[in-house]
């Protein structure tokens, strides 16, 4: 084990360096990234989510001038929004929750539609009439609960013993190690 590069995060309660020996600590962290996921001490999702809100504009802003030009179809314009600006927003979208952050979400995703039909705000159009005339029907926050529904399915689907399972149901009997 290499204890310079092993870091531990706590949620709840007091923390500090965990000391295995005189000469052996592990540092602790407020938050960590872990496949493209931040976690931190909160055990909320707020990070996560404004990390992929993050991303998805920075996408956004990288394709502005395709997204604004005239001479590319809606068709292909969806194209690009579902294959790279859609799938950045809802990467990870079903093991964390939508609360206060439902909000950020919904304009990120209306930002881009907006660009892309070449609408701006100050039109004063409201975002069903813009979903209507690209074809979307299905609202982000829709997308994601589906997504959270296939989750949920997928792991009722696995065997009793699985870890997941066990955490869905609450049935951990043992801290991990």
């Amino acid at each position: 084990m290499n204890f310079n590069k092993t870091k531990y995060l706590y949620t709840g309660g007091m923390y500090s360096n965990l000391k295995l020996d005189k000469d052996s600590e592990i540092e602790f962290r407020k938050e960590y990234k872990y496949l493209g996921i931040i976690f931190d001490t909160s055990g909320t999702d707020d990070k996560k989510i404004r990390s992929r809100v993050i991303q998805a504009r920075k996408c956004i802003a990288c394709l502005n001038r395709i997204m604004w030009s005239k001479d590319i179809r809606k068709e292909r314009k969806l194209n690009i929004y579902n294959a790279l600006i859609k799938s950045s927003l809802l990467y990870g979208s079903e093991t964390r929750r939508l609360t206060e952050n439902k909000r950020r979400v919904k304009a990120t995703k209306m930002d881009a539609l907006r660009r892309s039909s070449r609408i701006s705000q100050k039109e004063r159009i409201r975002n069903v009439t813009i979903r209507q005339q690209i074809g979307l029907q299905e609202p982000i926050i829709k997308e994601t609960e589906q997504n959270h529904l296939m989750w949920y399915g997928h792991v009722q689907r696995m065997a009793e013993g699985r870890l997941p399972k066990k955490a869905l149901k609450g049935m951990l009997k043992q801290k991990r190690a």
